[in-house]
């Protein structure tokens, strides 16, 4: 545990500087892209090396334990409409909607590499967030504290947009790591709305007269 500990803390260090600087590039440039892509791999390589990450079960109605696949999943596009929804009142609150402008310049244009960069990131936070440093916790309120280490990450990029879609959903990820045990659950969410969002966001944010910018965004 003590090892876990000191992993967790010098890794979360480590990927919240990554984040920052990543998203203080430019769109589209390669330094952005391997700077978001040297964060997928640091949350990854920290979660491995704190210690095993458990899958979780989900116990079905005849008291069989099976993996959790389709209420993830349908739990991902429920969480993207509910986002969507939101972001069409974000749209008439100045701040609000200048933040999401600002943070869908990375997800305009989607191509291969905005979605591998989009949907690494996303496993690799289930990972380290819902996994390693969920485990690091142990009793003392694990889905507290991960969310808030989770949203305190994403404050890194000083979008309100950003860390707002953090708390929330580092809430939803965290309950559902505890009500399964493991990442399986909340990784299919993750990567189910973040897909979502990557696909039908942008061009609701997007001028009649912009040219598609390529590049990604961390959700």
């Amino acid at each position: 545990m003590r090892r876990r500990r000191r992993t967790v803390a010098a890794v979360s260090a480590a990927g919240a500087g990554l984040l920052g600087v990543s998203l203080s590039r430019k769109p589209d440039s390669p330094q952005f892209y391997g700077l978001s892509l040297a964060t997928a791999v640091t949350w990854t390589v920290g979660a491995v090396a704190s210690g095993p990450v458990h899958r979780g079960w989900i116990e079905t109605q005849d008291q069989a334990l099976r993996r959790p696949v389709v209420v993830p999943v349908l739990t991902g596009v429920g969480a993207f409409g509910c986002f969507y929804a939101a972001a069409l009142v974000a749209q008439r609150i100045p701040v609000l909607d200048a933040a999401l402008r600002r943070v869908l310049r990375f997800a305009d244009g989607s191509t291969p590499l905005v979605a591998l960069t989009t949907l690494a990131n996303g496993a690799a936070e289930e990972l380290f967030f819902r996994g390693a440093l969920y485990d690091a916790v142990g009793e003392s309120h694990p889905v507290l504290v991960s969310t808030v280490a989770y949203t305190a990450t994403t404050a890194s990029s000083r979008n309100p947009s950003l860390i707002l879609a953090g708390a929330v959903m580092g809430t939803l990820f965290g309950l559902q790591r505890r009500a399964t045990g493991g990442i399986q659950a909340s990784t299919l969410t993750h990567l189910t709305w973040s897909a979502l969002m990557l696909r039908f966001l942008p061009p609701l944010f997007r001028e009649p007269c912009d040219v598609p910018v390529r590049s990604r965004t961390v959700l």
